[in-house]
């Protein structure tokens, strides 16, 4: 494509406005496709673009969504999908990440999808090998592909996101979510509110290019949209953590809390979600929930991203 996109997908903070929108723009195309072929219609078969090509995951977290999305998008490209498996590999062994990377390197990935539970690690990779790097989350960093799919859930509903005020509430110390989204956002024109427990709000945040809430009604007046990040329950006993009860009450999403943002505003959260601490089942359950169509999202942005670093053309 005439796009002038990196071969790597490291961080969303490096990506300009033009690069973003036109990522979004291919992904909306790739997105409008699944759902023709869900309904029946004629199917545009895309399996050509990475033909021959090899897409390798390796995953040092856990992960549901993304790991499955990007495979999805792969296949559906028609890559071959290698799940590399930290725990049967020789990492176990005591290899080094950058040595395993360049082993993969050398069998021929042409992509490497990388979770790390460092920050920087996805660049490291990307130092050491000649293939494609995308980041698939790097510990409190960013995950690129997130914000991405977050901000095409929202332009779909919204036309632009232009003048638009979405608030970011739960754990923003820990979250790679809350930054790549403050980055994608405030790029594409939104303006970007962060709320959360004060020990869990970090310092010079505002830097990124948001503003600060101090309460849940703060964060929520005048919104276009929420997004409710995970507690992770591990970090539940955490000292600077409320109890699972204490933060439900406090800012945790529900019908109740949901009252003070306006009646057209939407509501996300990258998942998993924890019913009942972060937000109710029956906010998440509601129209207004854009939870499942984030998903949706996620298989068809990734299919741009390899598209796009893997120089694949896309016919006009």
């Amino acid at each position: 494509m005439a796009l002038d996109f990196p071969r790597h997908l490291l961080e969303l903070e490096a990506l300009t406005r033009p690069q973003i929108e036109g990522l979004l723009s291919l992904a909306a195309r790739f997105k409008r496709e699944r759902a023709r072929a869900r309904a029946g219609e004629a199917q545009t078969d895309r399996r050509s673009l990475l033909r021959s090509r090899n897409v390798i995951t390796l995953f040092f977290e856990t992960s549901t969504r993304t790991r499955s999305s990007f495979e999805v998008a792969a296949k559906a490209l028609g890559a071959d999908v290698l799940t590399f498996q930290k725990d049967a590999s020789s990492v176990a062994k005591g290899e080094s990440l950058e040595d395993t990377v360049r082993n993969l390197d050398a069998i021929g990935a042409d992509a490497l999808v990388v979770r790390h539970p460092a920050a920087g690690a996805p660049r490291l990779v990307a130092r050491a090998v000649r293939a494609s790097v995308i980041n698939a989350g790097d510990g409190a960093h960013e995950h690129p592909t997130q914000g991405l799919l977050d901000a095409l859930s929202l332009r779909e509903r919204w036309g632009t996101l232009e003048g638009k005020t979405v608030a970011i509430v739960g754990d923003i110390a820990h979250s790679r979510v809350a930054r790549s989204n403050i980055h994608c956002l405030s790029k594409l024109g939104a303006h970007v509110r962060v709320g959360g427990p004060s020990t869990l709000i970090p310092s010079g945040i505002e830097e990124l290019g948001c503003t600060v809430a101090r309460s849940l009604r703060a964060a929520l007046t005048g919104a276009d949209a929420v997004m409710a990040l995970r507690i992770q329950n591990e970090r539940i006993a955490d000292a600077r953590l409320p109890g699972a009860r204490d933060y439900a009450r406090t800012w945790g999403l529900n019908a109740r809390t949901l009252e003070m943002l306006p009646k057209e505003a939407l509501v996300l959260h990258p998942g998993p979600v924890n019913r009942g601490v972060e937000m109710s089942s029956d906010v998440l359950d509601s129209p207004r929930s854009l939870v499942m169509d984030q998903v949706d999202s996620g298989v068809a942005v990734r299919m741009a991203v390899l598209a796009l670093c893997l120089r694949a053309e896309v016919p006009a």
